[in-house]
């Protein structure tokens, strides 16, 4: 999982002000659980430190840099916000980034129970962001495609996790999202890590999204699939009503896109419940009701 050699603690960070950002260092610092390229620390109320702990991390920092800025006015929910950068020092080789502070808490941790008003706020989100990126937008190395050249990974994922019984099921999701004709609109901003751990609830609704680390300009197939991964159940459909924008071929895209993510949310939970490095408990239960949902689902109602 990481790569760092160094502990990231509080005193670190707080050090790190000091040297960079001196008016910021008289803020409370306070650890944030999860991460996973980022650990990320709290600073005072509306701010938080991302420090990268993978070698790919400052590269995703650079991106969110780049790119978030761009993006976040016109999003309707709020996302973190780039205000300071700190530099590669001799306490710390890796470039590292203060951003705003986007309250509420994960989705893995808590439920949504206004279903109805997170279709809306999801769909009025993807809405918002999905629009034509421009050239010099990112592209994913690993996420993006269409689903028949990510069957090798959801294999792997199907293999470890699927119960016998769901076996045929979850291959036959698949199997139409691979039959689905590819994406031939043009590439459009696309989140690319919407599962429950990106996305922060408040009053029973979608209050904030995070880490754009990975977004990528692409198929928003990629995105639609938090339908299944993020919304309670029943509430695809009026997604897809509000977002309006989807044919049948990209919510078939979507709805495999969405096992495969369930699968991914699966193994994590697994590999945390055993111990293993990288692995996150919470995860499980969460891959698992959105993998119920993808197979309740009626494509054709959506």
């Amino acid at each position: 999982m990481t790569d760092s050699e160094i502990e990231i603690s509080a005193d670190l960070v707080h050090a790190l002000l000091q040297e960079q950002h001196p008016d910021l260092a008289g803020l409370a610092i306070r650890a944030v659980a999860g991460g996973w390229d980022n650990q990320q620390w709290r600073l005072g109320d509306e701010l938080a430190v991302r420090m990268p702990r993978t070698g790919r991390a400052p590269d995703l920092q650079r991106k969110e840099r780049r790119w978030l800025p761009v993006l976040a006015p016109r999003l309707p929910l709020p996302v973190p916000v780039p205000v300071r950068t700190g530099e590669p020092s001799a306490r710390f080789p890796k470039p590292w980034t203060i951003m705003t502070w986007v309250s509420g808490v994960p989705l893995d941790h808590t439920f949504v129970s206004r279903g109805d008003h997170a279709a809306d706020s999801l769909a009025d989100f993807l809405k918002a962001l999905h629009v034509e990126a421009p050239e010099d937008a990112p592209i994913s190395e690993d996420r993006g495609d269409h689903p028949e050249k990510c069957t090798d990974g959801f294999d792997h994922f199907f293999h470890a996790v699927v119960p016998d019984d769901l076996a045929d099921d979850v291959r036959a999701v698949w199997d139409d999202a691979v039959a689905a004709p590819e994406w031939d609109g043009p590439a459009v901003w696309v989140h690319g890590d919407l599962h429950p751990a990106n996305v922060v609830v408040s009053d029973g609704t979608l209050s904030g999204v995070i880490d754009f680390g990975d977004m990528f300009a692409g198929d928003p197939a990629w995105d639609l699939a938090a339908a299944w991964v993020l919304l309670p159940a029943g509430a695809a459909s009026r997604f897809f009503d509000a977002y309006a924008r989807a044919d049948e071929a990209t919510i078939r895209r979507a709805r495999g896109l969405a096992a495969l993510k369930s699968l991914f949310l699966m193994l994590m939970g697994q590999n945390g419940d055993r111990g293993l490095p990288g692995g996150k408990p919470t995860w499980g239960p969460a891959g698992r009701a959105a993998l119920d949902r993808v197979l309740k689902a009626d494509l054709l109602t959506r």
